[in-house]
């Protein structure tokens, strides 16, 4: 397979990227997610973060009450992120290194989103 016929990010990122603020109440960003049918929100802070229904249920399993929590309080901070160029095969990669389903994608600022469900669409 030469470069010409390998998918990139840009390819089959998600767009456009889906935020939330850091202020919001974490019921309001689950319901967001429902309404968008995605599993995962950008929360557009420095350090870069996102909040995704896995921590969501982390939070739930411990015994937090998410009717009381705002995004920053379970929300993961410093996300890994890719760049639109880069090839699925590495995205994968980097998703079973880190453990992680979802990406998104910064080319200066962000752009769109990757996830697991992608990866595998693609590379299947």
């Amino acid at each position: 397979m030469n470069s010409s016929d390998r998918v990139t990010v840009e390819d089959v990122m998600s767009t456009p990227l889906e935020t939330v603020s850091k202020d919001a109440t974490v019921m309001a960003a689950t319901q967001r997610m429902r309404e968008l049918d995605v599993s995962a929100l950008v929360v557009p802070t420095n350090p870069r973060g996102i909040v995704s229904s896995t921590d969501v249920l982390d939070a739930v399993a411990a015994g937090r009450n998410v009717t009381e929590l705002s995004v920053a309080d379970v929300m993961t901070e410093d996300v890994e992120t890719v760049s639109p160029d880069l090839y699925m095969e590495e995205v994968a990669a980097m998703m079973e290194t880190y453990g992680i389903n979802h990406l998104p994608v910064v080319d200066d600022d962000y752009v769109g989103m990757i996830s697991s469900t992608d990866v595998t669409a693609t590379l299947s």
